[in-house]
């Protein structure tokens, strides 16, 4: 049995690529000890430090703040997955009501188009107050503050979504819609079988950005009178006088978007390193 040796030029090679990574790594905890440095030195070692850690950063008042924020941050939870289905729903039926082709669909593609155009142009604070304050005074009803809040995230995220699914689906080459009908697939068959999934795998980082935009968004339903985690913080601030309780609710909310941050990173440099490779995406 024979082990292959590799070449002078490949080990060379091999321990280039080596120094460069050692290098790199050097580098690294290098600029991170200079960026520490200068925190410690303009942050942490001024005069004012001391109130704002005592303002913002209290330990003690975390601690008993945590179980409030906590039961409210699962508010927010709830609201999102409700949000997450509905926001697929409706964005999917927008988008393919404004690739829909022929003078027959016009008034559909024109009420996509303003739906999309409205809710893209109305600041997510405002759709809060049209729905939360204005839906109930409409109906003359109390409706459940989980509900007006999904219902408002609904109708500002979904046409975002729409508009992303929207360039997916036109990006898909129209060969792969000609292929598809040569075939005998219907135009539901296509749309479902084959443009779909290239539309999906072409848009996903963008989709996960929305995503990441609507977890923090969520956190606005307090202003509805919904004890979120943003509301349980305002109250246990208000008791204490201090500021540190919000800061726990922002921890809660940045532990939740972090896995989707960095899963979108991975995805974006996985599909780019496909695309380089010169592979079917």
């Amino acid at each position: 049995m024979t082990t292959h040796e590799p070449s002078a030029l490949e080990q060379g090679r091999r321990a280039y690529r080596q120094r460069r990574a050692q290098q790199s790594v050097l580098v690294a905890i290098a600029s991170t000890v200079v960026v520490a440095v200068v925190v410690w030195v303009f942050v942490i070692d001024t005069p004012g430090w001391a109130a704002v850690q005592k303002a913002f950063f209290d330990p003690e008042i975390a601690v008993r703040a945590l179980p409030r924020v906590w039961a409210g941050f699962l508010l927010n939870l709830q609201v999102l997955a409700l949000s997450v289905v509905t926001v697929a729903i409706v964005a999917l039926v927008l988008a393919m009501l404004r690739t829909l082709r022929g003078p027959v669909f016009f008034p559909l593609r024109l009420l996509a188009a303003a739906y999309t155009d409205l809710f893209r142009g109305l600041p997510f604070i405002i759709v809060l107050f049209l729905i939360g304050f204005g839906l109930p005074t409409l109906a003359d009803t109390r409706i459940p503050p989980i509900v007006l809040g999904t219902l408002a995230v609904t109708l500002t995220y979904s046409s975002y979504v729409a508009e992303v699914l929207r360039a997916g689906i036109e990006a898909v080459h129209p060969s792969q819609l000609l292929a598809a009908r040569a075939l005998g697939l219907g135009h539901a068959q296509t749309l479902r079988r084959v443009v779909l999934p290239q539309a999906l795998r072409k848009v996903t980082p963008p989709l996960m950005n929305d995503f990441v935009s609507m977890q923090k968004d969520v956190g606005l339903i307090s202003i509805l009178g919904a004890v979120d985690a943003v509301r349980a913080a305002q109250t246990v601030a208000a008791q204490t006088y201090n500021f540190t309780p919000y800061v726990v609710a922002g921890v809660l909310f940045i532990l939740l978007a972090i896995p989707t941050i960095r899963l979108t990173d991975w995805y974006t440099a996985r599909l780019r390193a496909r695309e380089q490779a010169g592979a079917i995406v």
